[in-house]
């Protein structure tokens, strides 16, 4: 009987350590218990968080310093979820590939602005006025 009763609160407690924990609604002693997210990196969340909720996987990865692919893929092994998915590096990736797809084309068009700017700032030296020192001192040579 005892080593029943000890095996159903074992299984209870690992049933709770891989409890999902969204990253949305969590605490910051929720947040601590994920393996490799401490008290600097849990504030961090916490703090970003107070602005908007994170959306989804890139967006948590996005907005929080020093986290990364790598580490998602660990803390959703841990049981970190965004609005209740686990991290998925194929759908990461493709998200990452249309976040740099809308950068790239806002960058060409911003491009094209500056390089028309500097055109419209680069000042405008008449012939006459470029060459007339020139012209002023071969006429004193003579």
């Amino acid at each position: 009987m005892l080593k029943k009763l000890l095996l159903l609160i074992a299984t209870l407690c690992a049933t709770a350590t891989f409890a999902a924990v969204d990253v949305n609604t969590a605490t910051e002693a929720d947040l601590d218990g994920i393996k490799g997210i401490g008290p600097g990196l849990s504030g961090r969340i916490l703090e970003e968080r107070k602005s908007a909720p994170f959306k989804d996987w890139s967006d948590f990865i996005g907005r929080v310093g020093g986290v990364g692919n790598k580490s998602a893929v660990n803390f959703s092994r841990e049981g970190l979820t965004v609005n209740g998915k686990k991290y998925s590096a194929a759908a990461a990736a493709k998200a990452q590939a249309k976040s740099q797809a809308s950068h790239s084309a806002h960058s060409k068009k911003t491009a094209g602005t500056a390089h028309e700017r500097k055109q419209s700032q680069t000042p405008v030296v008449p012939p006459e006025a470029a060459g007339a020192p020139a012209a002023a001192a071969s006429a004193s040579k003579n």
